[in-house]
C-alpha cells in the first residue's frame, strides 16, 4: 500500500484545500494519506470527508513546530483528537504566532524600508481557526518586494536571520507531550533537515526517544538515499515506527511531489493506525 503521511493544506502554509489535496493524492496512486498542517488539527472533519470522497484511507495528523538549541525541529502527530489539551495548546500557539508576526513585521519593515502591518499578513491567512504562520508574513513581504517566498524566507526570516523571531516557541519535548495528550503517536519529522551536526542531532534524537518519541520520518523528499538508510536503521534500532511523506505544499515547490519518494508503511505502523482510528 502506497502512503504519503506528510502533506500540507490551506489550513497552514499549503496552497490547496483538503478536497484538492485528496484529488491529487488519488491521481498519484496513493492509497493512505495524512494532511499534517502546522500546529493545528483544524479542518479535520473536512479533511476526513475529502479523503473519503476519493476512496482514500486517512489518518488524522498535524506537524508541531518546535525548537531545540536554536534549531528548528518538527514533530508529526498521528491519530490525534482535538480535546482540552489541544485547545489549550492551540490558544498558546495562536498567541505566540501573533507576537512573532508583529516582531517579524517590525524587523522586516526596518530592513526593507516598508510599512506593512499585521493586516497584510492576515489577508493571506485564509483559515483563521488555525494559527497565523510565518509564511503568511513572508508572503506579504514577498508580494510587496516581488520576491519568491522561499528565497525571502531563507535569506531573512529563518533562524538567525535579520527578521526572525523566536518568541513563545515550544520545544520538541513539549510537542511530544501534546501529541500524546491528544491521543496520538509522535514521529520526528525530516530529521535530515535538523540544522545540527551529526553528534548533536543524534544526541537530541536519543533524548527525544527517552522522552517518549514513537516514530521517525525516515523517508522524506529532502533526504538522500544514505540518510534514508541511516534514519531507517536508527528507527529500527530504537524500536520506532517508520513513517514517510513528501511534505508537499504546492505544485512546483522545490522537489516536493505527492507520493514521492515512494513509501509503503509496514504492518506494525498500519496496526497502530488501525487502533488509533478506532478511538477517533
Amino acid at each position: 500500500m502506497r502512503a504519503d503521511l506528510h502533506i500540507h493544506t490551506v489550513y497552514s502554509d499549503g496552497a490547496y484545500t483538503p478536497a484538492e489535496i485528496a484529488a491529487r493524492v488519488k491521481a498519484a496512486g496513493v492509497e493512505l494519506c495524512s494532511m499534517t498542517d502546522h500546529d493545528s488539527l483544524e479542518g479535520l472533519g473536512e479533511k476526513r470527508a475529502a479523503a473519503a470522497a476519493q476512496g482514500l484511507r486517512f489518518i488524522s495528523g498535524w506537524e508541531v513546530s518546535s525548537y531545540a538549541d536554536g534549531a528548528k525541529v518538527h514533530v508529526l502527530g498521528y491519530g490525534c483528537r482535538p480535546n482540552a489539551a489541544y485547545r489549550a495548546f492551540l490558544a498558546r500557539r495562536k498567541e505566540g504566532a501573533l507576537l512573532r508576526a508583529e516582531e517579524m513585521i517590525g524587523r522586516a519593515n526596518a530592513v526593507f524600508g516598508l510599512s506593512l502591518t499585521l493586516a497584510d499578513a492576515e489577508k493571506l491567512h485564509l483559515k483563521k481557526e488555525a494559527p497565523l504562520h510565518t509564511m503568511h508574513v513572508v508572503g506579504a513581504f514577498a508580494s510587496r518586494l516581488g520576491r519568491k517566498k522561499g528565497e525571502l524566507y531563507q535569506e531573512y526570516f529563518s533562524a538567525g536571520k535579520p527578521c526572525y523571531s523566536d518568541k513563545m516557541r515550544p520545544t520538541p519535548f513539549d510537542a511530544i507531550d501534546v501529541i500524546h495528550q491528544t491521543g496520538g503517536i509522535a514521529s520526528l519529522a525530516h530529521p535530515g533537515r535538523i540544522p545540527l551536526g551529526f553528534e548533536a542531532r543524534e544526541k537530541l534524537m536519543d533524548a527525544l526517544v527517552l522522552h517518549g518519541l514513537d516514530g521517525i520520518e525516515y523517508t522524506h523528499s529532502d533526504h538522500t538515499d544514505p540518510e534514508r538508510a541511516y534514519f531507517r536503521a536508527y528507527g529500527e534500532k530504537k524500536g520506532l515506527y517508520l513513517t514517510g511523506g513528501s511534505d508537499f505544499h504546492a505544485e512546483g515547490m522545490r522537489n516536493r511531489v505527492i507520493g514521492q519518494p515512494p513509501f509503503e508503511p509496514d504492518a506494525r505502523l498500519l496496526e497502530v493506525f488501525a487502533r488509533l482510528r478506532e478511538s477517533e
